[in-house]
């Protein structure tokens, strides 16, 4: 597109505002249906309404088969593992091949439409295969970030009760290699429902101990099935049948399972591709994410394959696998058109490369836009990025619940001016506005929540796994007729979003939205410990890391220190090392009101340095100076 021509987002925009539910049956033209749907929205189905609810169809054929028949060659996948040494291409009919064994491989161990699959692998592309095999078949899967704790695991098995795991005997983070196995065991042990099988894929790194009659090797299961010539056909699903539950950071013990339709999602992402993130069929498209979170969910596996690309899939980090020119190599070896990361990523190249050094060995001719999104995208960062570059860099803004992109800078319909510390606008589906507390919009550049005016489009949950009660009360009860996004910020007078920070209690990590409640959990559960409260507290490099306050129990005789060192160890034990949680410190007292309700959110600014008033609230000022001389000695 003419870079000088003015954008087609107003015309756009304004077209879906006009005719949301023809724009929508338009754009599902672009995807192959067994039943092409005659309806694009119902508003009397589900909790809020479901899309294209007569259409049948099949996320694998689109994302895999279609390709294989027309550009066979192509590459779908290039797996990039600084870590082990590793590259390699896999083909559209390669893919194919390997995703219709798997699938054979799952429906000889009992697996059909609507069973649930969980798949808890590291960054290899067995990840992706298995995903792609139990849309193939119909049954959903639901990823575990690979190493989570075997407590946060065995959660997930008890919410969506898996036939299968699939899962590798270890992961390889940096130079650190995690067994696998011993997790899941575990975490099997502490689960009330037990999978009838495990695929265990045998790394080099580590050979995983199997359990007789449970576990099978992947190598094993996938040459005995293609010896007796087992490939499994694309099963036809409704487009409103769970195509997966992704686990999201819920505020109380129990998780919140994030679902997603078939329909909707390829439609939605299939959009997204060549309108928001500007990249043409057989371009080569890199969500340097992990197929754990979301972003690895929709744009690692999902969109690219649906809409042609060749997606990377890259093992390794910004910094140290090897050096901080890690990134610029990838987008150089694999001519990477477009590349999606968190800013935690960039911080990171940044500290370690301030004058970006390393990219002068590498040719990024290519390389057009890079997109930011997964927290805040600071101005500091977004700037350098831009400078060293030398291309648009684009934050977006989306969530776990709704798949793809709500506020972004719509590349593919003409780049919008940036404006720094801003996503820039809504996409076509979304009607975002600023309210206060009683749900009234606010004027430009006025603080309130954000939400979404419902429906949610195509791509977006429409529930929570199992949980319809807890989903209305979780996401539209606060607002009514909207989505609570439960975070908080302002339209500018151009209509330009600036998100601010959450309204709840869940903090973001380094791209990774994690809840203080379920630190607070952890903490409690130490028997010294009489209370506790977690902050999230301003990080130059990873966005927030996590600060415990805890307040011992009397007539505990340990020291202090060696109580929090054992705080921290708990943390990591339990929800494991992406918490990041370093820091607990041991006070006397917390801050509460006279009600008794601990003033996290006045912690939190003497913490990050912000300025603070008294809350009128408060029971005993003098707490706060105790939590700032606690502070000051421990940054």
């Amino acid at each position: 597109m003419d870079a000088n021509a003015p954008s087609r987002y107003p015309d756009v925009y304004a077209a879906w505002k006009a005719d949301p539910a023809g724009f929508w049956a338009e754009q599902a033209k672009a995807i192959d249906w067994v039943v092409p749907p005659k309806t694009a929205f119902d508003p009397s189905l589900g909790v809020y309404g479901r899309w294209f609810p007569d259409g049948v169809c099949n996320t694998c054929f689109n994302a895999v088969d279609r390709h294989a028949a027309t550009r066979p060659d192509q590459a779908a996948i290039i797996y990039d593992s600084p870590v082990t040494g590793t590259k390699r291409a896999i083909t559209f009919a390669e893919l194919k091949e390997e995703v219709a064994t798997f699938a054979a491989v799952l429906q000889g161990l009992g697996v059909a439409k609507g069973d649930r699959v969980i798949v808890y692998m590291p960054m290899v592309p067995e990840a992706a295969i298995a995903m792609l095999a139990c849309a193939r078949i119909g049954a959903i899967h639901s990823v575990v970030f690979g190493g989570f704790a075997s407590k946060e695991l065995a959660t997930r098995l008890d919410d969506c009760h898996p036939k299968v795991i699939v899962s590798a005997s270890c992961g390889i983070e940096g130079a650190r290699v995690i067994p696998y196995k011993p997790l899941l065991d575990g975490a099997i042990d502490l689960a009330l429902a037990k999978p009838e099988a495990c695929i265990i894929l045998q790394r080099p790194q580590v050979s995983a101990t199997m359990t007789d009659g449970r576990d099978h090797d992947w190598a094993a299961m996938m040459a005995e099935a293609r010896a007796a010539g087992r490939q499994a056909d694309c099963v036809p699903v409704q487009a409103t049948d769970p195509l997966y539950v992704l686990y999201t950071s819920g505020t109380t013990g129990k998780p919140k399972g994030v679902v997603r339709d078939n329909g909707g999602h390829m439609v939605a992402l299939n959009w997204s591709m060549a309108n928001l993130y500007g990249v043409a069929p057989g371009e080569v498209f890199w969500a340097a994410s992990d197929v754990g979170w979301v972003v690895g969910h929709s744009y690692i596996v999902y969109a690219p394959l649906i809409a042609g690309n060749t997606s990377i899939l890259y093992e390794g980090k910004p910094v140290g696998t090897p050096d901080p020119g890690a990134y610029w190599r990838v987008i150089a070896d694999h001519g990477v058109a477009a590349m999606f990361t968190a800013p935690t990523a960039f911080r990171a190249i940044k500290k370690e490369d301030p004058n970006a050094e390393h990219l002068g060995r590498y040719d990024l001719s290519k390389f057009r836009t890079l997109f930011l999104a997964g927290e805040r995208a600071d101005p500091d960062t977004v700037l350098w990025a831009e400078r060293i570059l030398g291309v648009p860099v684009i934050d977006h803004w989306w969530q776990t619940e709704t798949g793809w992109c709500i506020v972004g800078n719509p590349v593919g319909l003409g780049q919008l001016p940036v404006k720094p510390g801003s996503p820039t606008v809504p996409m076509p589906g979304y009607d975002v506005r600023v309210v206060d507390e009683a749900g009234h919009e606010v004027p430009p550049k006025t603080m309130g929540s954000i939400v979404v005016r419902l429906p949610l489009p195509p791509g977006s949950f429409p529930t929570l796994w199992q949980q319809d009660d807890r989903f209305r009360e979780s996401y539209l009860t606060q607002f009514a007729g909207c989505y609570s996004t439960s975070d908080a910020g302002f339209v500018d007078e151009d209509g330009y979003l600036y998100i601010m920070g959450r309204t709840d209690d869940i903090i973001n990590v380094a791209g990774h939205r994690l809840s203080t409640g379920g630190m607070e959990e952890v903490l409690s559960s130490h028997p010294d410990v009489a209370e506790c409260a977690v902050i999230g507290m301003a990080d130059a490099l990873k966005g927030e890391v996590p600060c415990g306050f805890v307040v011992l129990k009397a007539g505990v005789n340990k020291l202090p220190e060696e109580v929090e060192k054992e705080l921290v160890q708990l943390v990591r034990d339990r929800i494991g090392p992406v918490a990041a949680f370093k820091l607990a410190i041991a006070v006397t007292r917390l801050p509460k009101t006279r009600s008794g309700k601990i003033l996290r959110g006045t912690m939190k600014k003497i913490a990050d340095g912000g300025e603070w008033s008294m809350p009128a609230t408060i029971d005993d000022p003098a707490v706060l100076d105790e939590i700032a001389a606690a502070l000051a000695g421990r940054r």
